[in-house]
Parts: C-alpha cells; structure tokens; sequence
C-alpha cells in the first residue's frame, strides 16, 4: 500500500470519527480534549513525514489505544473507531 493511501485512510478515519462523536454528542470534555490532542499530534506527524521520510514518528498509535482502553467501558459505541485508528496508525508506523 503506498504511504499517501495510508495517509488519505487516516484522514479519512479522523474526519469520520469528529463527525460521528458530534452526531452522538455523548463525549465528555476529558475524551473530547484528548482526542483534539491526538488529532493535533497526527496532523503534525503527517507534516513532519512529508518533510522528513525517515523522522522518527512512534508513539500515537500507543497513546490511541490507551484512549481506546479508558474510554471503552464509557464510550463503547466509539470503542470500535477508536480502535481502528490505532490499528491505522500502528499499521503506518506512527
């Protein structure tokens, strides 16, 4: 699969997920900040890999699955995409 694929899956999957947490509207203040923060640090990974090919990017696939695990047992409609993104972005190396 070529990288800019992956990446078009990935903003995909975001755009997805925001729409799908503000038609639900059942987020609370605590999962919604962590997930901007978590939007933020992709977007910033992407543009950093489109500079640099080889910078160094781990880590947000971890943090996606500790989202996913906190929130589960409150969010469990949300638990699958949350799931998936990780699953994205582990796929990707990031």
């Amino acid at each position: 699969m070529r990288e800019e694929t992956r990446e078009d899956t990935l903003k995909a999957h975001l755009k997805a997920l925001h729409r799908s947490l503000e038609e639900r509207g059942e987020v609370d203040d605590e999962l919604e900040m962590l997930l901007r923060q978590l939007d933020g640090d992709i977007n910033k990974v992407l543009e950093r890999r489109a500079d640099d090919p080889d910078a160094n990017t781990y880590g947000l696939a971890s943090r996606s699955q500790e989202i996913t695990a906190r929130f589960a047992a409150r969010h469990p409609t949300l638990e699958p995409a949350l799931r998936q993104l990780g699953n994205i972005l582990a796929n990707m190396g990031i």
